[in-house]
């Protein structure tokens, strides 16, 4: 039985469908062609906002905030971690992706609903306060179109350029 030549594999691991598209890595499908650069590009942007408005504020006057300016923080690691997942690419970097994003999702719900019910809790804003209004609603956009896109990539078999 011949492998393509695409995706040679191993004795071990002959290939497999999953694998066809990859990015130089055997048994990783490509995540960040086409839409999926520019999710990869929007998350390193709020990375870098999220890190570092949140490593200020916690540094500088943490007292006067500490929910808020722990959720940013926390919101920042998110982020950075859905980067990592779409960087990486392959099956298993796509499903913990999708699982970020949904727990992104419902963290800005939760958080952007609890800003607008009980402001006093959050003497100062969080990235994800208002459903993201600080940051353009970026926060609220962005982990919907990101899970459209991982579930769409999927079916479409995202490969390589």
């Amino acid at each position: 039985m011949a492998v393509p030549a695409e995706n040679p594999g191993t004795p071990e691991n002959p290939g497999t469908p999953e694998d066809s598209g990859t990015s130089g890595k055997p048994g990783r499908t490509r995540l960040i062609s086409g839409p999926g650069m520019l999710l990869v590009w929007l998350y390193g942007v709020m990375v870098v906002g999220a890190v570092s408005r949140s490593a200020v504020q916690i540094a500088t006057e943490f007292d006067k905030a500490p929910l808020a300016y722990s959720l940013s923080a926390v919101a920042g690691l998110v982020y950075g971690f859905i980067t990592y997942s779409l960087v990486r690419g392959g099956e298993r970097a796509r499903r913990v992706a999708l699982v970020c994003c949904a727990a992104e999702l419902a963290g800005v719900l939760i958080v952007g609903t609890w800003t607008l019910a009980d402001p006093s809790a959050f003497p100062d804003a969080t990235v994800w306060s208002d459903y993201g209004m600080g940051y353009l609603f970026i926060p609220v956009l962005l982990p919907i179109t990101a899970m459209f896109w991982l579930r769409t990539s999927r079916k479409q078999g995202v490969s390589a350029p």
